[in-house]
């Protein structure tokens, strides 16, 4: 089970409220394509992480956008593994991914966090403690 999983000097869950990142650690925010990061965690990974304006999917400053806004789960799907799979080619960072597509995109975390089943295994990524608990069986 993910919750008696150690992350080492890692928290198992992403922080609520990240205002400051070290160096190797990435913020995961959610996005639209067009890169129009003006509410939510995406205006917070720009005012603060280096997310680009206009830049709507990938790596960007400290930063990686996932698009959310698109459509349903299943267009949101292959980004998030080509998130899981940049992580896991990336070892030396550290990747605090949000409840990604739970806000302003309008969908549940039961929804959203099968997509990262995943990263249940990898020791670079936290979640969100809602996905954990999903993932886990929990809620």
């Amino acid at each position: 089970m993910k919750t008696q999983y150690d992350k080492g000097k890692y928290p198992l869950y992403t922080p609520e409220n990240i205002t400051e990142l070290r160096e190797n650690e990435i913020f995961v925010f959610g996005s639209n394509l067009r890169g129009m990061h003006g509410s939510g965690a995406a205006r917070v990974a720009m005012n603060r992480f280096g997310a680009v304006w206009g830049k709507g999917v990938g790596l960007q400053g400290k930063s990686y956008a996932i698009p959310t806004m698109q459509g349903g789960v299943e267009t949101i799907k292959p980004y998030v593994d080509e998130f899981m799979a940049f992580a896991a080619a990336h070892p030396e960072l550290h990747f605090y991914v949000t409840r990604i597509g739970c806000g302003i995109a309008g969908f549940s975390d039961g929804e959203i966090a099968p997509l990262f089943a995943g990263a249940l295994a990898m020791d670079n990524v936290s979640l969100p403690e809602s996905f954990v608990k999903i993932l886990d069986g929990l809620q």
